[in-house]
């Protein structure tokens, strides 16, 4: 067999036609990620059942809700790192196997503090998920189709969006007791994680890693080319790129001026956008309540899925076909900003907060260009900004900080409605958004270019040469 050069084989997968192997990837990933998106949100509904059959105070029920999300904050930190020190496939059946474990023994939780423990297993196995779906999905795209592969994975959130609230309709209206539907509906979380270990169990390896990190290009070649059916292989031609061998420590990564302006960039605008995302998200029931008290829990369920099926689903499927023709950053700024719009209109004129139908659709304009943006792209460009051996860590930082975000957000919004009611807690969401917009200004676009001529992965390469070059000329 012709020996395989690393810079051909990393060359055949940025040029690489849009293809079958890919929406396999696409299909393994995504599995993954929706069991992430359904155990995540289907506990806004749950928590509304379980808090009138167990009597949780608004403490309590502010915790359970936003349990699973501090513990995504560590999880995100730890697996993203342990993917870069000992491979991306090991970490990928070892989160779904976590995420397993914490859906059913939530289910069976006899106490709110058991519950509380099995949210936050699950958490933490989700949390581990976000940096491997996205940097594997990334380090398998071709060049041209990157953000519409890594976006086609997140999109999958979409649908556990949908059919959380979809089985608590079917459960609450064939009669299920309140005690059999929110167990039934966290033990569902289950299947598709236990599906998904058995699938990402026969991934290989990702090549790049393989190359740039174990220095195996022949081992790569060798698993590529049988994955993909032979259809990227390593004997053309080169693309110019040389030594691909990277070595980089936590410790350089964190002290590196560059890759810290990126981390500021990727991880303080998820941290943003989670905070007014899984804020608003999570606590719709509540929100619903607060405009229209008589609503009863099916009807609130109803409504939240109608925005979520009319505003947010063809918010995911524009952003995947329009990802890299408009670029990324630019797609995050705009979103941003119409987030902010919408927030503001609803927190500033009279009336939106206490009439239904116009809140409704002001608040579903502001969904469509949530996933029509940056909660799309905060997903996207963490796997693509940071070098191969710093992309999981740099991605599950950004996903770890994003959590956070959205734990602060989910814990908050009770708090905050009380205090400033919901105008003036929408105030401060649209604020926040201002915010995102201002700090994407940091970040490059990386839309259709090789994730190894990436300019921060460039620039930080060449920062080093020129502070030795600075000290020899002085």
């Amino acid at each position: 067999m012709t020996e395989i050069r690393s810079r051909d084989l990393i060359s055949a997968l940025d040029e690489a036609s849009l293809s079958k192997f890919h929406l396999r990837a696409v299909l393994v990933s995504g599995m993954g990620f929706f069991t992430d998106a359904y155990d995540l949100f289907v506990i806004g509904i749950a928590s509304a059942l379980i808090a009138t059959q167990w009597n949780l105070s608004k403490g309590q029920l502010s915790l359970l809700n936003s349990t699973m999300l501090g513990a995504a904050f560590l999880g995100a930190f730890v697996f993203g790192r342990f993917a870069d020190m000992a491979g991306r496939k090991r970490v990928y059946w070892i989160v779904a196997a976590i995420m397993v474990v914490g859906a059913i023994g939530s289910a069976l939780s006899p106490s709110f503090w058991v519950l509380v423990a099995f949210r936050f297993l699950l958490g933490f196995g989700v949390g581990g998920d976000y940096p491997v779906s996205a940097v594997l999905m990334s380090e398998y795209a071709n060049r041209k189709d990157r953000g519409k592969l890594v976006g086609m994975v997140f999109s999958t959130q979409a649908l556990g969006l949908i059919v959380g609230p979809l089985i608590a309709l079917a459960l609450l209206g064939a009669g299920a007791s309140d005690n059999v539907a929110w167990r039934v509906m966290l033990a569902l979380g289950a299947v598709p994680a236990a599906a998904v270990i058995y699938l990402r169990s026969r991934m290989p390896e990702s090549p790049r890693y393989q190359i740039q990190v174990q220095g195996q290009a022949q081992q790569a070649a060798t698993q590529l080319s049988t994955f993909t059916n032979g259809q990227v292989n390593g004997s053309k031609d080169g693309n110019g790129i040389g030594d691909l061998r990277h070595k980089m420590g936590l410790r350089a990564f964190l002290t590196n001026r560059v890759y810290l302006l990126m981390l500021a960039g990727t991880a303080g605008t998820w941290f943003l956008l989670d905070y007014a995302y899984y804020g608003n998200t999570i606590s719709t029931p509540q929100i619903l309540g607060l405009i229209s008290p008589t609503a009863s829990t099916m009807t609130k369920i109803a409504i939240q899925l109608a925005i979520f099926v009319v505003a947010a689903v063809p918010g995911y499927i524009l952003a995947i076909a329009k990802l890299d023709k408009i670029g990324h950053r630019k797609l995050q700024l705009t979103g941003f900003a119409m987030m902010a719009l919408c927030f503001l209109i609803i927190a500033i004129v009279p009336g939106m907060t206490t009439t239904v139908a116009p809140f409704l659709v002001v608040y579903g304009v502001s969904y469509f260009f949530t996933e029509f943006g940056p909660n799309m792209t905060t997903f996207v460009m963490p796997s693509e900004l940071y070098p191969v051996t710093m992309r999981a860590t740099g991605h599950g930082i950004s996903a770890g900080v994003g959590k956070f975000g959205a734990f602060v957000g989910v814990f908050l919004f009770p708090i905050l409605s009380n205090s400033f009611g919901l105008r003036g807690t929408l105030l401060l969401t649209a604020g926040v958004s201002v915010l995102g917009l201002a700090l994407t200004l940091v970040l490059p676009e990386p839309a259709g270019i090789s994730l190894e001529e990436m300019p921060p992965v460039r620039q930080a390469a060449a920062l080093p040469l020129r502070v030795a070059n600075q000290a020899k000329a002085s």
